[in-house]
């Protein structure tokens, strides 16, 4: 064998081995990413929100038949979506992970509420599951976004700025 043949096999071998070790890289990030396999993290929140409005208005009429009228309601503000619907896909992520990245559950709700995911309660509706799975892989997509909210101070301007009042 010579010299060359040598180097070559070396080469090869190296080059091989370098492989699998890029392999068992890449498995283990998808596992880690990916799988919903039991050593994934999960993240658990846990927050209560209790809402009391009332409204009272009292009406006397002096005309032939007094009338009183009492009213008195006990309700909660809806979201309304149409603030929302003219908010691209993109847009919508970018507020829900600032509104995450400020570490205060109420500016989460306010958003998670005016977004159509939770009634004012906080209990979840039929789109918030896939919602937040489709963030997962947007945040995934979208590392130059959140680099630039990547402080408390920065998520607050930020969805300050872009809230849909």
């Amino acid at each position: 064998m010579t010299r060359n043949q040598k180097i070559a096999l070396g080469c090869g071998g190296a080059g091989c081995l370098g492989l699998i070790v890029v392999l068992i890289a890449g498995c283990a990030f998808y596992f880690l990413v990916y799988s919903k396999g039991p050593t994934r993290r999960v993240a658990n929140y846990n927050i209560n929100f209790n809402t009391n409005r009332n409204s009272n208005s009292n009406s006397n009429d002096n005309s032939e038949v007094p009338s009183n009228i009492n009213a008195n309601s006990n309700s909660s503000n809806s979201s309304s979506s149409s603030d929302v619907s003219s908010m691209s896909d993109d847009d919508k992520h970018k507020l829900y992970f600032a509104a995450g990245m400020t570490g205060e559950g109420e500016v989460v709700r306010r958003v998670s509420v005016k977004l159509g995911l939770t009634d004012d309660d906080f209990t979840p509706r039929e789109n918030y599951e896939k919602f937040v799975q489709e963030h997962i892989g947007w945040v995934l997509r979208n590392g130059d976004f959140v680099r630039t909210i990547n402080t408390p101070e920065k998520a607050r301007a930020y969805v300050n700025e872009h809230f849909p009042e």
